[in-house]
């Protein structure tokens, strides 16, 4: 499997519960809007390339992400809870990361914010889906994952899981 959606699934405690080493070859991974608060229990993705974090409530421990997802490409923290550009040095040891998008997390009323956040992270090409010419990012590929959808080895299509459970 390497694509994985999760959006919705509402975790009890703030943590990823379930995800496992099992799910080393997702390439994508979506996590919106599941009530996250913690990264801590996210296992190593070495060919994660894109994930998707948004609308949960996560303020810190970015840490995870730089030590067990690498190749990480594109990362989306927007609506979270981060207030300041220290939460992010963190993401300074992820070379790969390309696109960064913080949109309505507090970070961005600060002043100079596009400015210091691309002095912070020179590796990021776009942040907020802007360059730093504020030229918007173009959009690849038509389902906007960022990820390649030809045939695989077997000439089978990726397989890809979509959970959805409805909230009560």
């Amino acid at each position: 499997m390497k694509e994985l959606v999760l959006d919705n699934c509402r975790s009890d405690d703030g943590k990823i519960l379930g995800l496992t080493a099992d799910f080393k070859n997702l390439e994508f991974l979506s996590m919106i809007n599941v009530n996250l608060v913690s990264l801590d229990n996210l296992p190593k993705l070495g060919k994660l390339r894109k994930l998707e974090l948004s609308d949960n409530r996560i303020s810190g421990g970015l840490e995870a992400l730089a030590k067990k997802t690498p190749n990480l490409t594109h990362l989306n923290l927007s609506g979270n809870k981060i207030k300041d550009l220290g939460t992010l040095e963190p993401l300074k040891k992820m070379a790969q990361l390309s696109s960064l998008d913080l949109f309505n997390c507090e970070v961005t009323m600060l002043m100079e914010y596009r400015d210091s956040v691309l002095e912070l992270l020179p590796q990021i090409t776009y942040l907020d889906g802007f360059d730093a010419d504020d030229q918007e990012a173009l959009d690849s590929d038509a389902d906007g994952d960022g990820l390649d959808d030809d045939l695989d080895e077997e000439g089978e299509s990726p397989s890809r899981l979509l959970v959805t459970i409805p909230l009560p």
